[in-house]
This record gives C-alpha cells, sequence and structure tokens, in this order.
C-alpha cells in the first residue's frame, strides 16, 4: 500500500515534465512513449492550460504522426479554444487512422453545434448510429437526443429515448428523461405500449411503473394512473414523485382525502414543500374544513412568503365562514405583493360590500375593472354595489361604460335596466330589459336577483311572460 498515491503521482508528472522538457530541447537521451504524452496532455487540459497542451499533442505527433488517439486530443483542446472548424480538420485526418473511434462523432457533433450546424450534426449521428452497437449506440443516441433538443425537433428526442429505452429497457437516465419528454410531446399512447414491455420485462422497475402513471395521467386516465403509482411507492416505498402525482390525480377525481393521505406522506420523506401543503390545504378546503386549509396554507406562506396566491386562499377560507375582517386582512396581504390581481381586488371588494363600506368596495371594483375591462364579473360587482348603495347616477354611468368596453354583453343590459328602474326610468328600463331577453333570456336571473320586487311591476311580468311563450314554441 503506497501512503502518499497523490504525492507520488505529483512526482510522476514532474519527472514527466522535465523529460519533456529535455526531449524538446533535443537531449539525445529523452524519450517519451505515447502514453506519457497523453499524461502531460490531461495535467495540462485539467489546469486549463490548453495552449501548453496544444503544444505537448503537437510534439508527440512528431513522434506519433499516426496516433488517432492524438490527433483526437487536438481536436478537443481546438473545441475548447474555441477553433471548431480546425477541430473539424484535425478529425478528418484522425479517420485515416481510427475510423471506429466514437469520440470522433461526438467531437464532430460538438463543432457543428457549435457553429451552428445542427442538420449536420444529426446527419452524421444518424449515420454513425449504423456503424456502432451496444454501448457506443447507446451513447450516440443519448447524443443525438440532445442535439435535437438544441436543433428543437422535439418529437425527434422522443424517438431517440424511445430507442434507447427498446435497445436497453432499464436504462435508468433514459427512464427519467422520457417521462418529462412524453408529457412535453403528448405523445402518452406511444409511451404507455413501450413501458408495459419495459414492465413486462422488469416488473421491478419503479421508474417504468411511474412512467407509466404519468402517460396514464397525460390522457386524463386518473385510476389507471393511481394504479400504476400504487406500484411504484410498493416497489420504493420513499419514491416521493409518486406519491406527488398520485396525490394530483385523487384531486383530479375529488377524492380529497386520499389526496391528503398521500401528499402527507411526502411530507414524511422530504423536507417540507409550499406547495405540498398548499395542496394539502386545497383539499381540506374542498372538504368544507376551512380552518385546517387554513392551518396549511399558513404552512406554505411561512416556506414561500412572497407568493400572494397563499394569502387570498387564506382569505377564502375566511369567506366561506363569513368573517369578513378577516378575510379583509390576509387580502391586503396579498394586495401588497401583486396590487393589481383582478381576483384579489374582487374578493376585498366583496368582503367590503358585505360590512357596507361601499366607498372602498367601489374603490376595488373599479380596479378590477380597470385590470380587466372586458370581464363582466367586476362590471357586475360594480354596478350592483352603486345599485345597492344608491348611487344611482354613477351606476348609469358605468353601465354605459360597461356595455362599449365589454361590447354590449346582455348582462350588462339586465343591470343597467335594474338601475333605470331605481331611477324611475321605466320605459329605458323596459327597453334594456328587452334587449337583454333578445340576447341572453337565461342570464335575466342576474336582473331579478337585483331586486326580487322587481317582479312585482306589471310591465315587466308581462315582458318575461311573453319571452317564456315564445322560448316555449322553440
Amino acid at each position: 500500500m503506497h501512503d502518499h498515491p497523490f504525492r507520488e503521482n505529483a512526482d510522476e508528472i514532474e519527472e514527466l515534465l522535465l523529460q519533456y522538457e529535455n526531449l524538446r530541447a533535443g537531449k539525445k537521451s529523452s524519450f517519451l512513449e505515447e502514453e506519457c504524452f497523453e499524461i502531460l496532455i490531461e495535467h495540462f487540459n485539467e489546469k486549463n492550460n490548453f495552449l501548453k497542451a496544444l503544444e505537448v499533442v503537437d510534439t508527440a505527433l512528431d513522434y506519433f504522426p499516426y496516433s488517432g488517439e492524438l490527433l483526437i486530443k487536438k481536436a478537443d483542446l481546438y473545441i475548447a479554444i474555441y477553433k471548431y472548424n480546425d477541430a473539424l480538420a484535425v478529425l478528418q485526418q484522425a479517420e485515416f487512422f481510427d475510423a471506429e473511434n466514437i469520440d470522433i462523432y461526438i467531437l464532430k457533433t460538438d463543432a457543428y453545434l457549435a457553429l451552428d450546424m445542427h442538420q449536420k450534426a444529426a446527419d452524421l449521428l444518424e449515420e454513425a448510429l449504423l456503424v456502432f452497437e451496444g454501448e457506443d449506440r447507446l451513447n450516440l443516441l443519448f447524443e443525438l437526443a440532445d442535439v435535437y433538443d438544441d436543433y428543437e425537433v422535439f418529437e425527434k428526442v422522443f424517438d431517440c429515448l424511445k430507442l434507447i429505452l427498446e435497445q436497453e429497457p432499464a436504462n435508468e437516465e433514459a427512464l427519467y428523461k422520457i417521462c418529462f419528454w412524453t408529457d412535453f410531446t403528448g405523445r402518452n399512447e406511444e409511451s404507455i405500449k413501450l413501458h408495459q414491455q419495459i414492465i413486462n420485462e422488469n416488473p421491478y422497475s419503479e421508474l417504468a411503473w411511474f412512467n407509466l402513471g404519468s402517460a396514464y395521467q397525460g390522457l386524463k386516465l386518473y385510476e389507471k394512473a393511481i394504479d400504476a403509482y400504487l406500484y411504484a411507492v410498493v416497489i420504493n416505498d420513499k419514491f416521493d414523485y409518486a406519491y406527488r402525482n398520485m396525490g394530483d390525480a385523487y384531486i383530479r377525481l375529488r377524492k380529497y382525502k386520499e389526496a391528503i393521505e398521500v401528499l402527507t406522506k411526502v411530507g414524511e420523506i422530504t423536507r417540507p414543500e409550499d406547495v405540498i401543503y398548499e395542496a394539502i390545504g386545497h383539499c381540506f378546503h374542498k372538504l368544507g374544513k376551512f380552518a385546517t386549509a387554513r392551518f396549511n396554507y399558513r404552512k406554505a406562506s411561512h416556506i414561500n412568503s412572497g407568493d400572494s396566491k397563499l394569502y387570498y386562499k387564506i382569505a377564502l377560507t375566511y369567506i366561506n365562514e363569513e368573517k369578513w375582517e378577516k378575510a379583509i386582512v390576509q387580502l391586503e396581504n396579498a394586495l401588497r405583493i401583486h396590487k393589481n390581481v383582478p381576483e384579489y381586488n374582487l374578493s376585498i371588494g366583496q368582503c367590503a360590500m358585505q360590512l357596507k363600506n361601499y366607498k372602498e368596495a367601489v374603490h376595488y371594483f373599479s380596479m378590477t375593472v380597470r385590470s380587466r375591462p372586458k370581464n363582466v364579473r367586476g362590471w357586475k360587482a360594480l354596478i350592483t354595489c352603486l345599485y345597492q348603495s344608491e348611487y344611482y347616477d354613477e351606476a348609469i354611468r358605468q353601465c354605459v361604460a360597461a356595455l362599449k368596453l365589454t361590447e354590449e354583453k346582455p348582462l350588462i343590459n339586465f343591470l343597467y335596466s335594474s338601475v333605470l328602474f331605481a331611477c324611475g326610468k321605466q320605459k329605458e328600463a323596459l327597453l334594456q330589459l328587452e334587449i337583454g331577453l333578445k340576447k341572453s333570456p337565461g342570464l335575466v336571473k342576474n336582473f331579478v336577483e337585483i331586486n326580487p320586487s322587481i317582479l312585482q311591476n306589471a310591465q315587466v311580468v308581462d315582458l318575461l311572460a311573453r319571452y317564456r311563450k315564445l322560448k316555449r314554441k322553440k
């Protein structure tokens, strides 16, 4: 056993450097084997002293001019100093002496890519696939997949990974990569067939089961996806991504209790993450367990305090419980981070309206319609608030603006009609009501909701009855 291997290695390099300098100086007794030159080239390469490495390789080629390996090293160094055309010329020489060396193809590919000659790089590798077999062929397929990724021919990236897995079904790198590219290209059916074949050969491949589940999930076949993920976690009970995806599939199926169970498992086997707590909070929210949902949303916000959406979700749990003041506090937190999000302004306006703080509510609803002038939800909230606070003149002005900006959406006609009735402008109100009924009679409930007593108006009742008859005839 050697006590100081690194020292001895350094001593060996020093000795080789001395011999090299003697050789360069023309001392007759000096001579280096090709392998010694290669050690020195690697030494300078590791130190990023590429010019010195090139000097060594050129000296070596004076003594071993037919060495394909030395020419390949020279090409590699040219690529390191961005001399791509020189590298290609040297590789052309190397082919005469070592045509079946895979490094020639890989370095040529690197040079072509650096010169933006993507198609040439792809064609070269496609040609090489006909020459090489086994491990070399796999390496070329990975290289070709990278070329197509760089070239943005994404379908062919999937094709390369599929060929790798057909040759070597247990290749972990390909199994990891193909999951992403299946989702990216949407080739879920092919992925399902491929991974079913892999599982037939290797039923204990958790990655194959996971990829199968992911492909099913891509087709919205959530039950089948869950079955595949269950196999993956039976094989590896610490497979957190399988639990994550399973949780998502359960949520899609509205099986919130099951989703909570598997998402909680993620938290047990990995470090805490805001997205997991947020998903668990979402499930409790859907189950009507607002306090527990809040607890999880807060955990998420402690990890990611800059995510305004989490404060918004906490606010929604308070809104569900009609705790308007507490909801406002959370919405203000959200607005401090992102002040122009329409949903936040709309929700805080609705809370203020519930507390009869109409001036504040109008401010927030105005912010909402300013952000999304074509969206009728904001206009409905603003006009309804002005109506309830009896600012009828302003409500009329906003109705006119809303009709213009929403391209005369029928909901606005119904709201406009309600405001006009409140102002005593019955003739104009009936006209707007009739326009709304002609466009979309199903939206009349919005007209009645704002003032149910309007159904005591005989002209309104007659007009509604007439449209009901027309609807029945149709």
